[in-house]
């Protein structure tokens, strides 16, 4: 009890400053958005704005297209975590059945090509793009972030289909379901949590995403949120640091409410007494 109680208080106080590091340029960031100019230059900042303004938001909108940018980064990041879902499901479930040395060597491929940096990928997905005419375009800059998403999708799946029971595939088997029938009425409903959480996973990283975005996208009005966030630095590098904050913690928002509103469906289990000893 001597040893337990000091362990305890350990970890929790490591917990708690591992959240105050992550939560500190958030908050930061919401105090920036509503702090007037003169705040913002104040030689001793604070925490809590003294006198709270909405300006920076209404000069942000009044700057740039957010709102636009906003509508083509959600566009981009539903429909890659779409076709990443819908693409990574039936391969990850080949995946975790079949186990051969092809699907080893799959996954162990699949695990390396997430250490690629951006810069390797981006001159052959450029050439590909190109040949496909697919630069400067939303249709374009969805396929790269597929492309993108797959590997970790694929992984993250596979994890999932091998907690699944075989007992329940070979259940429906026996009734005389097909592959594609378990896979779609006994296999697909028990993934809804991993299925979820990879959904959600491909959407925030299309959402944030910035570095695909400002090579592909040339044209003002197909860019994505995350590149027009950089028209508030201005030629010199100095930054409209009001608008910018106002404009960032808009862009945030999405990201952390759709994780509020499924964050349940992650961490629920749905496989509980799903077989009977």
């Amino acid at each position: 009890m001597r040893t337990a109680l000091p362990a305890r208080v350990g970890r929790y106080a490591a917990l708690l400053a591992y959240l105050v590091f992550l939560a500190f340029p958030f908050l930061w960031l919401v105090s920036t958005a509503f702090k007037p100019p003169r705040e913002l230059g104040s030689l001793h900042p604070t925490w809590i704005p003294e006198e709270p303004t909405l300006d920076n938001f209404r000069q942000a909108f009044a700057e740039q297209p957010l709102l636009h940018a906003a509508f083509n980064s959600l566009a981009a990041a539903l429909a890659a975590a779409v076709v990443a879902v819908l693409i990574a499901t039936p391969m990850a479930y080949v995946l975790a059945r079949r186990r051969t040395r092809l699907a080893t060597a799959v996954t162990g491929w699949v695990v390396v090509s997430q250490a690629f940096p951006f810069v390797l990928l981006i001159i052959p997905l450029f050439l590909v793009l190109k040949n496909l005419r697919l630069i400067d375009s939303v249709p374009g800059l969805v396929l790269v972030y597929v492309v993108w998403a797959l590997p970790f999708a694929l992984w993250m799946l596979a994890g999932y289909v091998r907690a699944v029971p075989p007992e329940l595939e070979e259940a429906a088997a026996v009734d005389g379901a097909g592959r594609v029938r378990t896979l779609v009425s006994v296999t697909a409903p028990l993934l809804a949590p991993g299925i979820v959480a990879t959904g959600l996973f491909a959407f925030i990283t299309a959402w944030n995403e910035f570095f695909f975005a400002l090579v592909l996208l040339k044209t003002p009005e197909k860019q994505t949120l995350p590149v027009v966030l950089t028209h508030f630095i201005g030629a010199e590098g100095v930054a409209d640091l009001g608008p910018l904050a106002a404009a960032a913690f808009l862009a945030t928002l999405p990201s952390l409410v759709v994780f509020a509103l499924i964050q349940r469906r992650i961490t629920g289990g749905m496989l509980t007494g799903a077989v009977k000893n």
